[in-house]
């Protein structure tokens, strides 16, 4: 038993090297917010930009752009104040498959705005993928 509670503990440790769990939560999330009618294609599509991206050293693709962010952050401030509640901010990034299960984040108690919103998702998306 031994040997396999050290097998599954060398495959945990690898995902999490490689982030392997993010990028396929990202893949998930992007496929249900975008909702392509080929959705094979459109992750061969989204892999093929990021391996081209890494080989040529320019930015990486952003599959959330603005307009997105912009829908995604309008749904949830349904009162149009130009503002969301923390709770719905991190329910957001969950949604978007940009927070780990075991990520706390910590309300400080300001208030999230479009631009914070937006440049938290940018950030942690960018993160994901730099790692490959």
């Amino acid at each position: 038993m031994q040997a396999g509670g050290s097998r599954e503990l060398e495959a945990r440790n690898y995902l999490e090297k490689h982030r392997i769990m993010e990028l396929l939560s990202y893949l998930t999330s992007a496929l249900l917010f975008f909702r392509p009618e080929k959705p094979r294609e459109y992750l061969i599509t989204i892999l093929e930009r990021l391996r081209i991206a890494k080989i040529t050293g320019v930015a990486f693709p952003f599959f959330m752009d603005h307009s997105n962010i912009v829908a995604m952050f309008e749904m949830m401030d349904t009162s149009s104040k130009g503002t969301i509640s923390f709770v719905q901010y991190k329910e957001a990034l969950k949604t978007l498959g940009l927070l780990n299960k075991d990520e706390v984040l910590i309300d400080d108690g300001h208030i999230i705005t479009l631009d914070k919103f937006r440049a938290e998702v940018n950030k942690r998306t960018e993160e994901i993928w730099s790692s490959f």
